[in-house]
């Protein structure tokens, strides 16, 4: 399993010379959800109907994006293909972290680094059922929440300074981030694929 800052400078490399699509792409997910989140309760319902396509939309993006494979935008209109299980999947993802956010924070945080992989697992399985993707990720992430989690960290300083920016800095450090997330997984797919048991024995 590469270390997190192999993953980041993998994800830079990947990015030199690359940056407009995924910025661009970024930005239409960003006027969606900001547009309709300013609309009074239609939007909010609207919103929560359709954030876990849009989520599956990024990742099966920077998914294809990142192994240099044709990436454009309409994929991130991709989860709309199979809206009923998507759908599902992101209310049961949504359950299980409130849950544990319940409990306490800490919790909630080991809960989003135990399901970080769901949107990704949907991008090359969207047949897949939410309780299968939820249960898959938690399996993949055995052993690398804590890794995972530094990584998540290691970006907190990218996004404070994009703040000086009013924001503006988001729009290369959230396509940084999601390429590196889907370096991620990538090579968490491949550390398990080479040692098989570990998820077998699970």
């Amino acid at each position: 399993m590469l270390d997190n800052k192999s993953i980041r400078a993998e994800a830079r490399n990947r990015l030199s010379g690359n940056w407009g699509q995924p910025i661009g792409v970024f930005i239409v997910y960003l006027i969606i959800t900001v547009v309709l989140q300013y609309i009074p309760f239609i939007g909010t319902i609207a919103l929560l109907l359709i954030a876990g396509h849009l989520t599956l939309g990024l990742a099966i993006y920077f998914l294809k994006f990142f192994k240099y494979e044709e990436a454009n935008l309409n994929l991130l209109f991709e989860g709309f293909k199979n809206y009923g299980n998507v759908l599902v999947t992101y209310l049961l993802y949504s359950i299980y972290i409130l849950l544990w956010t319940l409990l306490f924070i800490i919790p909630g945080i080991i809960a989003q680094m135990k399901y970080s992989q769901v949107w990704f697992i949907m991008a090359e399985d969207q047949g897949i059922s939410g309780n299968d993707a939820l249960k898959k990720s938690k399996e993949m992430m055995d052993g690398f929440k804590m890794q995972y989690f530094l990584l998540a960290l290691s970006f907190m300083g990218w996004i404070l300074l994009a703040m000086l920016t009013c924001g503006i800095g988001l729009l290369w450090v959230v396509p940084y981030m999601q390429t590196s997330y889907a370096k991620f997984y990538e090579a968490l797919k491949e550390h398990h694929a080479q040692n098989p048991s570990l998820i077998e024995g699970n």
